[in-house]
């Protein structure tokens, strides 16, 4: 089956936080990394979104112009997200001449089919800088649940879009006066003419029973209310409106979520062209491909606060394209594309009691812990105590726990001493003999695990499938309380001796395979305690490039990227009778919690 894993685009205006990575890094890594050793062919594509208005202030504030702005951020994720070991197989940017002509491309179709159109409308203008204010630079009391920090655009306490001159005493977030509003040109998208097949889409996603009931509750209940939603800003910064009189306008661009959720289109495009097969990406996208590749599904990763361009905006867009709504009409040149099969959605993970806010203090970089604590840690923390279905509270408390008593002392501990008890008694993996019961009883649990586990992960249940990963490390720990091989002596015990250990090697094995998905860094390092040599789990690359283009042909950036053919399958191999083990170096790092909470000024 063809797998395509769509990962949310991070935001170009700075680096990434703990919050981030929750709702997007590591749960699409883990999916597309058990997919993959599961034997399906995955693509999993995304990219740093680099246009809207956030990103015209913040370069002013830093004396940067825009490009330069971007430029040093997308720098600072990629190289984030690569030390994180999320395989991406693209991983590129919004500001490249492919992404344009792709979203040109769309826009363009989409007005063809009609449902693209033009109206007047109120634009928010700063009244001290006669700039245009764009929706989540507005914010003002909900009209409807009345909170009082809602935007211009949406609602996060209630969900529900918003148009900035709705809210009740609407405010700039830039320097807290109150806008003005004039009038202006702007295409909209027509949604209630694509709100009967939204509608049918969404509830057959229902049926499947495969969503998040949040994900598909919300997604229908937007329905009752839906209304055209302007596409195009007035913007300098983005990209040109692709339509005669419209083009040159200088500060007319597409609205930057009509162009960023383009972005698993235009990355997969990308790509293709970079392999050297410029169609490949239709075995994942064009519906009329799915007999040829045994199947296709596509699996959007995100936050639950971009549910709404995920499940309304985006599909709306391919619904258009492909001329699926009231008005008919014909698909583009890309033909018809498939629909999510599923948006997988995280709530939020918040820092203590408080959400994770750059502008407030409240935040973790992404780089700081990677450079403090490595990435098996947070990692590990987000499978096992993330945002998956509930909003979630990281204390670096909690982190020190989970990483000193489940890491260390659980995983950590049985991979030390078993490959310690192996080293001293035989210097090798030993050749078994006749397996007791008790042998045959953890074996049973061990290689059921595969099954198990693997089936909670292609349902993005992570948390769950860890702790099943978990429960089997406290089974085999305590086989090696129950056989206690430390206390086979005599040379008549010998050949049980070589049975227990040989039974134990294979276990963790086994266990290795199965956390490769979540903790493949550590996985390359237990592998190699083992015996083994190079790594069992693929990691990413930054690769340095230039664009595919003429017209930015001469720019460089980087890219992750990755060659993952060398994945392990999602199964019990058998390990090598004779293989050389040594006693091990420390698996992981114990913390000091005193030395960590001093350091985070926690009391």
């Amino acid at each position: 089956m063809h797998v395509l894993s769509a990962v949310a685009w991070p935001y170009a205006n700075g680096p990434r936080h703990l919050g981030h990575i929750a709702g997007f890094g590591v749960p699409s890594d883990v999916f597309s990394r058990y997919m993959r050793m599961a034997g399906h062919d995955v693509l999993m594509v995304s990219g740093s979104d680099e246009h809207g208005t956030p990103i015209l202030v913040q370069a002013e504030k830093a004396g940067m112009s825009p490009t330069e702005f971007v430029d040093q951020n997308h720098r600072i994720i990629a190289g984030e997200l690569c030390d994180l070991g999320c395989t991406y197989d693209l991983y590129t940017r919004t500001t490249t001449a492919n992404h344009y002509a792709v979203a040109q491309e769309l826009f363009r179709k989409v007005w063809e089919n009609g449902y693209m159109v033009e109206r007047t409308t109120l634009g928010a203008i700063s009244p001290s800088t006669g700039r245009t204010l764009p929706d989540r630079y507005i914010e003002g009391t909900c009209p409807i649940c009345k909170a009082p920090d809602a935007r211009g655009d949406q609602c996060d306490s209630c969900g529900n879009q918003l148009e900035p001159e709705d809210l009740i005493d609407p405010r700039s977030k830039i320097n807290g006066e109150t806008p003005e509003f004039v009038e202006t040109r702007h295409f909209f998208l027509d949604l209630p003419a694509l709100a009967d097949a939204l509608r049918t889409w969404l509830e057959g996603r229902e049926a499947s029973g495969t969503w998040r009931p949040n994900v598909i509750r919300f997604s229908l209940n937007i329905l009752d209310d839906i209304k055209p939603r302007a596409m195009t800003r007035d913007i300098d910064w983005g990209i040109p409106v692709p339509l005669d009189g419209w083009r040159d306008l200088p500060t007319k661009r597409l609205y930057v979520w009509f162009d960023a959720v383009i972005g698993y289109l235009s990355a997969s495009i990308e790509w293709a062209r970079r392999t050297g097969d410029p169609e490949a990406w239709r075995l994942w996208w064009n519906p009329e491909r799915a007999d040829e590749v045994g199947g296709q599904v596509s699996y959007y990763f995100m936050g639950k606060d971009n549910i709404t361009f995920h499940s309304q905006i985006w599909p709306a867009e391919l619904l258009g394209y492909a001329g699926k709504g009231d008005k008919g009409g014909e698909p583009g040149i890309y033909g018809e594309l498939n629909l999510p099969t599923e948006v997988v959605s995280s709530e939020f993970l918040t820092f203590g009691d408080q959400a994770f806010s750059t502008s407030r203090g409240n935040v973790v970089y992404v780089r700081q812990v990677l450079d403090l604590y490595g990435p098996d840690g947070i990692r590990y923390y987000i499978c096992a105590a993330g945002p998956e279905s509930n909003d979630a509270a990281f204390t670096w408390r909690d982190f020190v726990q989970r990483n000193n008593s489940e890491l260390v002392a659980g995983w950590g501990n049985l991979v030390s001493r078993t490959a310690a008890m192996v080293a001293k008694n035989f210097g090798e993996i030993p050749a078994p003999g006749t397996l007791e019961p008790i042998d045959e009883e953890l074996r049973a649990t061990v290689t059921g695990a595969f099954e198990t586990v693997g089936r909670l992960l292609e349902r993005n249940r992570v948390k769950a499938a860890l702790a099943e990963v978990m429960r089997v490390v406290g089974e085999v720990n305590a086989y090696v309380s129950r056989t206690e091989p430390f206390k086979l002596k005599g040379e008549d015990q010998r050949e049980r001796l070589a049975t227990v250990l040989h039974t134990l090697v294979q276990s963790v094995s086994d266990l290795n395979t199965l956390f490769a998905p979540f903790l493949p860094h550590a996985a390359n390092r237990v592998h190699r305690a083992l015996g083994g040599v190079g790594e069992l789990a693929p990691l990413p690359q930054l690769v340095e490039v230039t664009g595919l283009d003429e017209a930015d042909a001469t720019r460089a950036y980087p890219i992750i990227t990755g060659d993952y053919a060398s994945t392990p399958r999602w199964e019990s191999v058998p390990v090598v009778v004779g293989t050389p083990i040594a006693k091990p170096a420390p698996l992981f790092a114990k913390l000091d919690e005193a030395e960590v909470l001093a350091h985070w000024g926690v009391g």
